[in-house]
């Protein structure tokens, strides 16, 4: 090489290089008019010259940008000529070929007559000399291109954009259009294969082997199409049997159902909360401004130590032990403080998504839709399985606690009060939910 911009003309490859030269994998470089030793000042000298290559490289590039530019506002066309046109040297454009522009004018006319498939095309222009390298018919997608090409409309073409071109055109506008209009005639769209719609795929293993369910169709006996689900059994032998979609999604209606609670109890648990909610927050404030209170106090304090060690009134065993103990006190009361600040985040959003959970569970129990079903499964459900044609998932510590409760009374699952105010057996129902749900998030970390 004659210089060593030639090895590195982006910052990529400069950095390879510097580095192989800091693990020593390189450790010299030598050029015509550049020599290169593994020392501080030759590591700078090669960064130095990398650096002018990189400047050399992007300035090229920006020069060329702007030459496409100023060729596309005068209208030359910037590549090779397409076929049918051959470049100017001395105008730097491309004009209209004699010979090989009559055969794309005759080719325009004849395909426009609707005579003409791709593949005779092909062949009528085989026929006038127009083939592949190796003397064969072009292929359809090369005959599409030439009649689809708006250079000879005079239009010049950059990333897949046209301009007007200052170069003579071979056809007309009329021309153009009318073997457009014939091949989007006969155009086929592409059939696209359309996706299964299995709302419960991937969402259940198989309690005997641990393999995930999948979901395929199905025709029975008298002809009907049916949707099952069954063990992909990729992880060995496996007896799972299938299990029909709409026997499952009962079961997970059902399921949802003993975690539901209805609007009125919920209701009540909202209305409970939001006194929890003022009741902690008044009290909070209160610990708040005491604790502030005191954190300014102690900040009083560490001011007036500083200000008596400089003094000279205590000395500095003395100082730096007080000073220890105040710090200590002063991060305690304000990790105190944030507590208190957080605390009602801790519990009650997390409470209150919990009962809101527990209302779309009733709705969704007797909806008809799966995938809303199957996102609700995903996000209240842990660690669901199928065995022997059954489904099982696990819910939350409160959710499980209220499926308990339902079953133990049966008085209060019946929801049979009319009125807007609850019983009280069903405030004592609903107290037993939310105490423990409280107590739960309360713990959480």
């Amino acid at each position: 090489m004659s210089h060593p911009d030639r090895l590195a003309r982006n910052s990529i490859d400069g950095g390879r290089i510097i580095y192989a030269v800091d693990t020593s994998k390189i450790v010299s470089l030598r050029f015509p008019t550049f020599w290169f030793e593994p020392t501080p000042q030759g590591l700078f000298m090669l960064q130095v010259a990398f650096g002018q290559s990189k400047y050399y490289s992007d300035n090229l590039a920006e020069n060329i940008k702007r030459g496409v530019r100023q060729k596309l506002r005068r209208g030359e066309w910037l590549a090779k000529a397409p076929f049918g046109y051959t470049n100017n040297p001395k105008t730097r454009n491309i004009e209209p070929d004699a010979v090989k522009s009559r055969i794309i004018v005759r080719a325009y006319e004849e395909y426009a007559k609707g005579t003409y498939t791709l593949v005779s095309m092909a062949q009528f222009l085989a026929d006038h000399n127009v083939t592949t390298k190796a003397g064969t018919p072009l292929g359809k997608a090369s005959v599409k291109r030439i009649l689809t090409n708006r250079a000879y409309l005079g239009f010049t073409k950059h990333h897949d954009e046209y301009f007007p071109g200052s170069f003579a055109p071979i056809l007309s506008p009329r021309q153009f259009e009318a073997v457009q209009k014939i091949l989007a005639s006969r155009e086929h769209k592409r059939k696209v294969r359309g996706k299964h719609d299995f709302p419960f795929a991937n969402l259940f293993r198989c309690a005997e082997c641990g393999g995930m369910f999948t979901a395929q169709w199905c025709t029975g006996k008298s002809g009907g199409r049916y949707r099952y689900y069954r063990c992909t059994k990729k992880k060995g032998n496996c007896g799972a049997r299938y299990l029909r979609e709409d026997l499952l999604a009962n079961q997970i209606k059902e399921r949802l159902q003993t975690i539901s609670l209805p609007d009125r109890y919920t209701g009540w648990m909202l209305n409970k909360i939001g006194e929890w909610e003022r009741e902690e927050t008044a009290t909070n404030g209160s610990e708040i401004q005491n604790l502030s209170s005191e954190i300014k106090a102690s900040e009083e304090r560490m001011d007036k130590l500083v200000s008596t060690y400089l003094d000279g009134d205590i000395p500095k065993p003395t100082y730096l032990t007080k000073k220890d103990a105040l710090m200590r006190s002063a991060a305690a009361l304000q990790e105190k403080k944030k507590d208190f600040e957080r605390g009602r985040k801790n519990w009650v959003e997390p409470l209150r998504e919990w009962i809101l959970d527990t209302k779309q569970a009733l709705v969704l129990g007797s909806s008809d839709n799966l995938h809303e079903i199957s996102n609700f499964v995903r996000k209240v459900g842990t660690n669901p399985t199928i065995q022997s044609k059954s489904m099982h998932f696990r819910a939350s510590p409160p959710s499980e606690n209220t499926a308990r409760l339902r079953a133990e009374m049966h008085r209060a699952l019946a929801f049979a009060g009319l009125g807007s105010e609850l019983n009280p057996d069903e405030v004592s129902f609903c107290g037993d939910i939310l105490t423990f749900a409280r107590t739960f998030y309360e713990q959480q970390p």
